[in-house]
């Protein structure tokens, strides 16, 4: 061919390829539109190609020509989707079909309610879920005789809200082989009354005395769990979870792997497994690598204590109403202290729940050796709650680059009855969201579902106006620590996002991220904080495409 056509034909030819590659398959345009991106924070659309924002801005029309779907957003909200930094999917999925007694407000309606279900459960099948709160009829625990004589045939091992203590029947105790004489295992507790007999309350690690022989879910259940739990998900605007597991983790996993391949996955999610298992996982991501943007793997989550409601989480000061405890460590500290060196050091991401100060003091020593003995800080190390900290965690969380993640809505659930087990100077450094951001912290925000409820909007209204549930405390419970509108949404999208090594993927909305994003019913931006929580999301797009219209 003849030099001259050569030219001619890569002058002609070559512009219009490239410019059919920014033409979007949609523009959603007319919006009010938040970006969580400095550079440019507000924009009124965004155009679409494939799973990708290829423009945001105001001049959407060179994106566009004859086969670009134009989606009107008539002015709505529009926020990049939520990514939820700490759930237990699966279990969570599991709940939404089972006894639901969170909102039991006398010991009399606890009963009712458990016997209402147990009454319509066929056979003897394990009663399980719950999610009951004895603070609100005053904070006596329930006992087993509460419940025997209303559960029929059926075994029974239902959770306190905060995963850290269930209640189980008679039947349960039995088939586990827990009698008056049975002692506590290492970092757990069987309650006891005064003449020494069990109640049917157990503790964080001797809850596992009962579940290890309820029997596992089948692969259509966890099918079936799963997809409960996206459908929620989604209806509230969350395009992405880090979940923390469920089931021993691999399971859920594996569930997650098989949607994906049947094409059944709408979400991204982020799988965490069982921190004692890290070599197991390091053999499983030399085999299968670490995932893709949809469904990836490579966390791992441990636990240092219990919880404040449960009266386990680790203080260095006893509890008030339990002067005789500081609560417990769940894992020996040498123990878990070698974990997290191990674990870190073939690249797995570490997670640890910890609660009180001592135990967040305690996880933040352990990073600290892994940082200094490998000179690296961008481990993205995260202690999952952050709840209860001492002075000097409050900058070493920034010194460190460890990620606080956390969960707004626990602290105006806990601001109810907090004083009854800690004092006011505790309290004061209690879910320290102000202070961290201040201090340069990269906070990440979940729910911890099902321990709260999955939204993410009543997060946000929990971190901007800190009104407790009860309504007593209109200003805020420890007001110092409230945030801005702007400052929880960030940590929603970008933080969580950033938590998870996905900040140049999601969490924003800018070119070149993929495409998840949401809109609202009302702008939260401009509404009075107390209606925040009453906010409904009406759209989640997930990699372009509309997973869920309301």
């Amino acid at each position: 061919m003849p030099k001259q056509i050569c030219i001619i034909l890569f002058t002609v030819f070559v512009p219009v390829a490239m410019f059919s590659q920014n033409i979007a398959d949609k523009i959603y345009y007319n919006g009010k539109i938040y970006t969580c991106d400095a550079a440019q924070p507000w924009v009124s659309s965004i155009a679409v190609k494939n799973d990708k924002i290829i423009y945001v801005g105001d001049n959407y029309k060179p994106y566009q020509n004859a086969s670009t779907k134009l989606i009107d957003l008539k002015q709505h909200l529009v926020l990049p989707g939520f990514t939820d930094a700490h759930v237990h999917f699966m279990s969570s999925g599991a709940n939404l079909a089972v006894v639901d007694l969170r909102y039991a407000s006398t010991k009399q309606e606890f009963i009712q309610l458990l016997k209402q279900y147990a009454d319509s459960l066929p056979g003897d099948r394990w009663i399980t879920g719950g999610n009951w709160d004895h603070e609100r009829w005053g904070g006596d625990l329930p006992t087993k005789e509460m419940i025997d004589n209303i559960s029929g045939n059926h075994p029974v091992a239902i959770s306190r809200l905060d995963g850290h203590m269930i209640l189980a029947n008679s039947l349960a105790l039995q088939k586990a082989g827990i009698t008056n004489a049975t002692p506590s295992p290492d970092g757990g507790t069987i309650v006891k009354d005064a003449k020494g007999n069990a109640t049917g309350i157990l503790k964080d690690n001797a809850q596992d005395v009962v579940f290890n022989i309820i029997p596992q879910p089948t692969e259509n259940e966890f099918n079936e769990m799963f997809e409960r739990a996206q459908q929620y998900a989604l209806s509230l605007g969350v395009t992405q979870v880090d979940d923390m597991g469920s089931y021993g983790g691999y399971p859920d996993l594996e569930t997650y792997r098989r949607a994906e391949k049947n094409k059944a996955l709408k979400m991204r999610i982020y799988s965490f497994v069982p921190l004692a298992t890290w070599q197991k996982l390091y053999a499983y991501t030399q085999a299968n690598g670490k995932g893709d943007d949809w469904l990836k793997w490579g966390g791992l989550k441990g636990f240092a204590d219990g919880s404040l409601g449960s009266t386990t989480a680790w203080f260095y000061k006893p509890y008030l109403d339990q002067p005789g405890s500081t609560g417990l460590m769940l894992t020996d500290t040498a123990i878990m202290r070698q974990r997290i060196l191990s674990a870190d050091s073939v690249h797995l991401q570490v997670a640890i729940h910890a609660i009180g100060d001592r135990a967040n003091d305690f996880i933040l020593s352990c990073f600290e050796s892994a940082e200094t003995r490998d000179g690296n800080n961008n481990q993205r190390f995260r202690i999952e709650h952050a709840q209860h900290l001492s002075t000097g965690a409050l900058t070493k969380f920034a010194a460190l680059h460890v990620i606080p993640s956390m969960q707004p809505y626990h602290a105006i659930d806990d601001g109810r009855w907090a004083y009854k087990r800690i004092e006011a100077d505790r309290i004061s450094r209690t879910y320290a969201f102000r202070t961290l951001l201040d201090n340069k912290s990269m906070l990440a925000f979940g729910t911890d579902w099902d321990v709260a409820p999955l939204n993410p909007l009543l997060g946000i209204y929990a971190a901007v106006t800190r009104r407790t549930l009860d309504d007593k405390n209109p200003g805020g419970w420890v007001p110092e620590q409230k945030i801005s509108v702007a400052e929880a949404v960030y940590c929603y999208t970008a933080g969580s996002a950033y938590a998870g090594f996905n900040e140049n993927k999601t969490g924003k909305l800018k070119a070149g991220m993929m495409a998840d994003f949401i809109m609202l019913d009302e702008n939260i931006f401009e509404i009075n904080p107390v209606e925040i929580k009453d906010v409904k999301v009406m759209r989640t797009i997930v990699g372009g495409n509309e997973m869920y219209v309301r």
